[in-house]
């Protein structure tokens, strides 16, 4: 009884950082700022260790060779689950770097679109892949592809948090992969509401 409290408690401090996160306007585009999507304002420990039990608890680790996360935020989300599974890690990196086997992939999201580049994932490993927000899908879609090129299979996609239709057309287009997410919310103008 005593984790399920402990697991209540960091889902609440992840909800509530996300309320309290200051809202700006892109456009027509209302985006929340939060440390773990947008490494400001600071990131306090006690939330990125919520995101960490929380996250770890949503993978099979036994069938994970190598965790992936996703330039930049995708850096403070996979080493410490990297770390704690002694899995390696690699990024998707905004920068190319024409290694052997790197894999050029274009990602398109609702505000911005470039390249990313995966290197140094090997045919047959089991993936898990860790990122901040899904909204579109566009960056996730991208990814996935390209780590199908590699020849590795991807077991499961932790993303903090869901907001908009991207997470669940990813659902019905790679029925085969295991998504999650921490926290659900949309955005109200200058409102965040959490939807779980």
């Amino acid at each position: 009884m005593m984790v399920l409290v402990t697991i209540v408690e960091k889902i609440d401090i992840l909800k509530q950082s996300l309320l309290e996160a200051p809202i700006i306007w892109k456009g027509e585009y209302p985006y929340f700022i939060h440390p773990i999507t947008d490494g400001v304002p600071r990131l306090e420990p006690n939330v990125l260790d919520a995101i960490i039990e929380l996250s770890f608890r949503l993978i099979n680790w036994e069938n994970i060779d190598l965790i992936l996360g996703i330039e930049a935020m995708g850096l403070p989300l996979v080493a410490p689950l990297s770390m704690r599974t002694n899995i390696p890690m690699v990024i998707a990196r905004k920068r190319q770097y024409e290694l052997g086997g790197e894999i050029e992939v274009n990602q398109e999201t609702g505000y911005s679109k470039g390249s990313l580049f995966l290197n140094d994932i090997r045919p047959g490993e089991k993936i898990a892949i860790i990122d901040d927000v899904i909204s579109t899908g566009g960056t996730i879609r991208s990814v996935i592809e390209g780590v199908k090129r590699t020849g590795a299979l991807i077991e499961s996609i932790v993303v903090v948090v869901e907001k908009g239709v991207g997470m669940k057309m990813l659902q019905n287009d790679y029925p085969n992969i295991k998504f999650d997410s921490l926290v659900k919310l949309e955005m109200d103008g200058e409102t965040v509401h959490i939807l779980d």
